[in-house]
């Protein structure tokens, strides 16, 4: 059952490894593409909930609290199925994983447009559309992150992560764009064409991006990455494969039991609160407190998302030059991020707000960036899904629920560190910065001893 999603490993061709280096760029290229393209179409059946809501509420009279409940569902399932459906995904066809959960992605989005209407029948079945619609897409990240690091060599890992995160910023900018044009120009205004036209769109792109690359150049016969960038394979995958070891071993061994990663999980945790706070009350900051008109609001949100585009290829590039030290440079925008939050928090202007939310999102990024690749350099090839799910799942359960609600509730007067209203938040978004720069420092220590010992070892295997 399901043998499409079974890896594919072939003898390695019996022809010198540079002609094997060349040939490798194609493959990859397909690879790469399916799994960005594909990430990026998950965002259009995603995010057009959000541009969708105050049709719903107008046509089908829903209600603040029943949209609530139908992100609700998604957020739960979301969360829950980055570990667990990541899990299954490790050592399987990554790069098959992911556009074949676009597809039941896409299928669940159509059950959701046809159960819409008034009444709590209609009510439970979208939220059970939109919830099974955000179990399919959980593991989209972690496939990603699987394919892509078994096909890259380390040194340029950052970059290419980097590139590939893009996808969300692209995803989520061509949703608005994809869902009016199918409500508008397919059917006829009704925001049933929101979600139907772009779950077409989904299903179709899942069905050719399995027809094309695969999940390492082992499948064709290449060999493995290290061997085809003249790299030391990682510890952790040699002891895998020396020993043996189980997925379940794995996953005990060098995911339950690896103190790195928990520390990753919860600067996760934080990382979300700052990004989260920022992107989900920035419009209303800015209207109530900044008094600022609606339009410059949402500029500020539309510039947040532009900084965070330019940032995300940035900082995976500078963590590629400063010789994988992720978490180290993680910290410096974290750092960065307190600064500039004060400037927004202050701002005096609209350019001063604009400014701030643009540097912002360019900073953000970075550490939701670099705490996945930095996962990624403590676990072996095949455990990579399952520890960027775990680290998603405490990000989505935790983090992203204190901040629209707990930042919401502070916001509205319950006090924090003896602060209320907008001070209050902020205060609480400082001290969420400051703590993910508190566990990434345990981190960049950690990663600093082993880039000095595979240095090493490096230099005694040239010797040998």
């Amino acid at each position: 059952m399901l043998k499409f999603l079974d890896q594919v490993r072939k003898p390695t061709l019996d022809i010198p490894v540079e002609v094997r280096r060349k040939m490798w760029f194609k493959p990859f290229l397909q690879s790469y593409l399916v799994v960005f393209i594909g990430y990026l179409t998950m965002y259009l059946i995603r995010k057009n909930f959000n541009v969708a809501q105050n049709d719903m509420i107008s046509t089908y009279g829903l209600s603040m609290t029943d949209l609530g409940l139908i992100g609700l569902g998604f957020s739960i399932t979301y969360g829950i199925g980055k570990t667990v459906v990541s899990y299954y995904a490790d050592g399987k066809n990554t790069k098959q994983f992911l556009p074949f959960m676009l597809i039941l992605s896409g299928l669940a989005m159509l059950g959701f447009s046809f159960s819409m209407g008034g009444g709590s029948a209609s009510l439970f079945m979208m939220v059970a559309f939109y919830a099974l619609s955000g179990f399919f897409q959980s593991t989209g990240g972690p496939s990603s992150y699987s394919t892509i690091t078994k096909w890259t060599p380390r040194n340029k890992r950052g970059s290419y992560l980097g590139l590939w995160n893009m996808s969300h910023n692209v995803g989520g900018a061509g949703a608005a764009g994809v869902a009016l044009f199918g409500a508008n120009y397919l059917f006829d205004g009704n925001v049933i064409g929101m979600f139907v036209f772009p779950s077409i769109i989904a299903i179709i792109v899942g069905f050719i991006g399995m027809r094309f690359g695969n999940d390492s150049p082992e499948a064709y016969g290449l060999g493995k990455v290290e061997e085809l960038f003249d790299e030391e394979i990682s510890e952790e995958d040699t002891a895998a494969e020396e020993n043996q070891m189980t997925k379940k071993e794995i996953f005990v061994e060098y995911v339950l039991k690896n103190k790195v990663i928990w520390l990753l999980c919860f600067a996760n945790i934080f990382l979300y609160i700052v990004r989260i706070g920022i992107d989900q009350w920035s419009t209303v900051y800015a209207y109530q407190e900044l008094g600022l008109s609606k339009e410059t609001a949402i500029s500020g949100f539309t510039l947040f998302e532009v900084g965070a585009l330019v940032g995300t290829l940035m900082w995976g590039y500078l963590s590629d030059l400063a010789n994988g030290r992720r978490a180290l440079v993680a910290c410096v925008s974290l750092g960065l991020i307190i600064v500039s939050l004060e400037f927004y928090q202050h701002a005096t202007s609209e350019f001063m707000y604009l400014a701030s939310l643009f540097v912002l999102g360019f900073l953000v990024f970075g550490p939701q960036l670099l705490i996945g690749v930095a996962a990624v350099g403590f676990v072996p090839k095949k455990a990579i899904s399952v520890a960027d799910g775990v680290k998603g799942t405490f990000a989505y359960l935790i983090g992203d629920s204190f901040a629209k609600l707990g930042l919401g509730m502070i916001a509205d007067g319950t006090p924090i560190f003896g602060l209320t209203g907008w001070k209050g938040t902020f205060a609480a978004l400082d001290t969420s910065a400051a703590i993910c720069i508190f566990l990434l420092v345990f981190v960049a220590i950690a990663e600093e001893k082993k880039i000095r010992h595979a240095k090493k070892m490096h230099l005694a295997a040239k010797q040998a």
